[in-house]
């Protein structure tokens, strides 16, 4: 997986403000981690299934996640962030 340009929908910045300061530094870390090495097991990433196997996760730790989808030219939109339930509202 080729990491290029990291875009940030407007729906993850409105979730991204509702996180506390400690969720949100796990995701800086975790996004640095994603720009270097995309496959590094840390992240747990994985595409997701049935109607929303366009999109990808990456876990934060045991109760947080964020979803992005991947562009074919290597861009990342990043779309949400929280616990695990945001898969409910994607």
């Amino acid at each position: 997986m080729i990491v290029n340009n990291v875009f940030y929908a407007p729906s993850f910045l409105k979730e991204a403000k509702k996180l506390s300061p400690d969720i949100l530094n796990i995701f800086e870390k975790k996004e640095k981690i994603f720009r270097l090495n995309p496959l590094h097991h840390s992240l747990r990433l994985h595409q997701l299934h049935g109607d929303l196997n366009f999109l990808w996760s990456i876990s934060l730790n045991k109760n947080y996640r964020t979803i992005f989808k991947r562009q074919k030219n290597g861009d990342i939109l990043f779309i949400s962030i929280g616990k695990h339930d945001i898969y409910k509202n994607l």
